[in-house]
């Protein structure tokens, strides 16, 4: 018995590795906004803090957050076909992935954080620390809330990701072993 040969099934792990690499990037992303970027901005004088986001928001969207933001879900499913191939465990492990995160992290992102964002971007900063500290407070606590929500789902993908590559090469290994048992030379 030898590892399937199909195109999808030789593409099957490095696609996987790139899902790896996605999914751990957009994990990172939200984990440093959980644990620098928005205590940083919480501990600083509100009005600087509003400034701060607004600028931040306005500049994630670029060429660079792009690709990996939305492609995530993409190359997760693209990787859970090409392993059909190979060993259907790994791609159900990588079509869960791709749902966690369009739904846990995509999604919400687009229904919550992004008009939260919006709503942010259109307040003029309050001259007042006073208003400003409230309307920080106001913001601050539910944006964090949920991209505390998103990071965590974030990170069951990268998980489910990494678990489907290892699975990917668990059976490659089996089918190695079982050949080399046999007789049979791999190519």
């Amino acid at each position: 018995m030898s590892f399937p040969d199909s195109i999808p099934a030789r593409m099957a792990t490095p696609l996987g590795f790139v899902a790896l690499l996605f999914s751990g990037a957009i994990f990172g992303f939200f984990y440093a906004w959980t644990v620098s970027t928005m205590w940083g901005l919480d501990a600083a004088d509100p009005r600087v803090a509003i400034e701060a986001m607004q600028a931040m928001n306005a500049s994630v969207r670029n060429a660079a957050f792009a690709p990996v933001f939305f492609g995530t879900p993409f190359v997760l499913l693209f990787t859970a076909s090409a392993a059909m191939a190979a060993d259907r465990r790994a791609a159900w492990l990588f079509g869960v992935a791709a749902v966690v995160y369009f739904v846990g992290a995509l999604m919400l992102t687009v229904t919550v954080n992004v008009p939260l964002n919006e709503a942010l971007a259109a307040t003029a900063v309050p001259i007042e620390r006073a208003q400003a500290a409230l309307v920080w407070s106001e913001y601050s606590g539910r944006w964090q809330l949920f991209n505390e929500i998103r990071m965590a789902l974030s990170g069951v993908s990268l998980l489910l990701t990494g678990l489907g590559l290892w699975r990917l090469g668990r059976t490659r290994r089996h089918h190695m072993l079982s050949a080399a048992r046999a007789g049979h030379a791999m190519s």
